[in-house]
Order: C-alpha cells, then sequence, then structure tokens
C-alpha cells in the first residue's frame, strides 16, 4: 500500500491544535482559576484569623512563619497544596487526555486520521505534561506575589529553628524548590497518563490516579515497612524543604528525584506498549 499524496505521519495533530483545545477545555480553566486564587483565599485567611507571636517558640512550624514575609507564605502555599490540589491538577490534565477521547468516540476517528498511535500518545502527553508544569509552578509564583504584596518583602525564616536567610540568598533555592516540585508530580502524570490509555472514563483515571497516590501515603506512614518505605513515590515529597535549610542538602531530593524519574519512565513506556495493541474500535 502506498500513502496518499501529501500525507507525513510527522504533521499529524500538530502541538500547536492539541495546545488550543485542551486550553479551551473548561476544566482547564476552571482548574488554573482556582491554582491562582488559591494564594489569595490564605492571605485573606491569614488576615482574618487571630495573629499570633512566633518570638518565644523554640520549634517553629511552616505555617507558624507563613506571614513572616512573601518567600515564608509561598513556601507554606506549596507544603499545603504540593500532597493534594496539585497532585488533582496533574492527574485531571494527565488523566483527561485520552480518556476523554475515548469517551467522546473522538479516538477511533483520530486514529482513523491516520495519526500514528505512538504519535498521538506522544503529542498529548507532551501538552498535558506542558500544562501540568504550567499548574505546579503558577501556585508558588502567584503565592509569591500575593504574600510579598500581603506580608511584604523580607529575609526567609527556617522552618524548625527559625534562622534566618537573606531573601537574595533564598531566591535561587525556591527555583530549585519548584523544580524539585515539578518532578516529584512525574510519578502521578504517568500513573494518570498510564490510567487514561486504559480506560474510557474520564474520571475514572482522575480518581485512579489520586487514589492511587493517596493509598502510597497512607503505606509511607506505616513505620513497620522500614526502609521500604523510601521506595514509595510519596515518602520524598517534603525534601524540597532542604532547599530553604541553613545548608543546602541535596540527598533527600536526589533519591526522591531518582524514585519519580524511574517510576515515571516504567509507568509510560508501559502506557505506550499497551496502547499500542488496544481496541480503540470496540
Amino acid at each position: 500500500m502506498t500513502a496518499a499524496t501529501g500525507y507525513a505521519p510527522r504533521r499529524t495533530l500538530p502541538l500547536r491544535v492539541e495546545i488550543v483545545r485542551q486550553f479551551k477545555r473548561r476544566r482547564t480553566l476552571a482548574m488554573f482559576g482556582l491554582l491562582l486564587a488559591l494564594p489569595w483565599i490564605l492571605v485573606i485567611a491569614f488576615q482574618f484569623g487571630p495573629q499570633t507571636s512566633t518570638q518565644s517558640q523554640p520549634s517553629l512550624r511552616i505555617s507558624d512563619l507563613a506571614t513572616e514575609s512573601g518567600l515564608n507564605f509561598a513556601a507554606f502555599a506549596l507544603s499545603v497544596s504540593a500532597s493534594f490540589l496539585l497532585v488533582v491538577a496533574v492527574a485531571l490534565f494527565c488523566g483527561d487526555t485520552v480518556a476523554s477521547e475515548a469517551n467522546w468516540s473522538s479516538l477511533r476517528y483520530l486514529l482513523a486520521a491516520p495519526v500514528p498511535r505512538d504519535r498521538l500518545l506522544r503529542q498529548k502527553l507532551i501538552v498535558a505534561l506542558g500544562y501540568s508544569a504550567a499548574a505546579v509552578i503558577c501556585l508558588p509564583l502567584m503565592a509569591l506575589l500575593a504574600g510579598t504584596l500581603a506580608f511584604g518583602w523580607d529575609d526567609i525564616q527556617v522552618p524548625g529553628t527559625g534562622e534566618t536567610i537573606p531573601a537574595l540568598d533564598v531566591l535561587p533555592r525556591f527555583g530549585i524548590v519548584i523544580g524539585y516540585a515539578l518532578v516529584s508530580q512525574l510519578v502521578v502524570a504517568a500513573l494518570a497518563f498510564l490510567i487514561s490509555t486504559m480506560t474510557d472514563s474520564p474520571l475514572g483515571a482522575v480518581g485512579g490516579a489520586v487514589g492511587l497516590w493517596i493509598i502510597c501515603t497512607i503505606l509511607q506512614a506505616v513505620e513497620a515497612l522500614g526502609a521500604l518505605r523510601e521506595f514509595l513515590p510519596t515518602f520524598w515529597n517534603n525534601a524540597w524543604l532542604d532547599a530553604l535549610a541553613p545548608e543546602l542538602d541535596w540527598s533527600g531530593m536526589a533519591k526522591g528525584a531518582s524514585v519519580s524519574i524511574t517510576y515515571a519512565a516504567i509507568l509510560i513506556a508501559v502506557a505506550f506498549r499497551r496502547f499500542r495493541r488496544k481496541d480503540v474500535v470496540s
């Protein structure tokens, strides 16, 4: 068989088309609206809440220091959202992408265009990861803006000890914090994407990824598992706090990044392998 005149697999399903399609989805606009609004909601909550003094406390939680500076507030906003809200956002963008096409019965028509299966998955994965990265980045940056306007630009205080680090010194580290948050969410993205290739229910793909993440979080609290907990993707979730310590410690983040990347690579490989053999007609 010969290909139709003018047909080129690399020209099917351009990224710009998929980006625009996903951007126009209501769930995309709603999720970004929530992520951008959350820091301002937290600012209002702190403004109306009772003010407490942190000077006499020997050990300080990250929530105790949230109003000390914009950087402290941004760190607090990331800490309270990374374990659930950002997980839901990433699972939504990556879990809905293929399953929604199957749910609308448009997946078979995309493949009949014909779009090669590997290219379809690759294009959708790139766009989904792009929106996931934008979600993870926009929340702490908006929190930094909201916190600076509400509580001022000042040196950051370290949770636990209350030690002070100059703001200009810790600002590059904040980039490390966001970068690590991105890497730690790769497991959620890959898991949601894999489930998305297995079902025609977008809600099932998103819920399945979030549910398995919650199970890992629960297992992480079982101390009887000992060192086995270190292989759970959720165990190193808060390793980014080491970037805000007086002495930058890479060990926890290096272990967490290696676990996340390994799991993500395996899950994505399984997703591609399974989708190549998937019956999209029935």
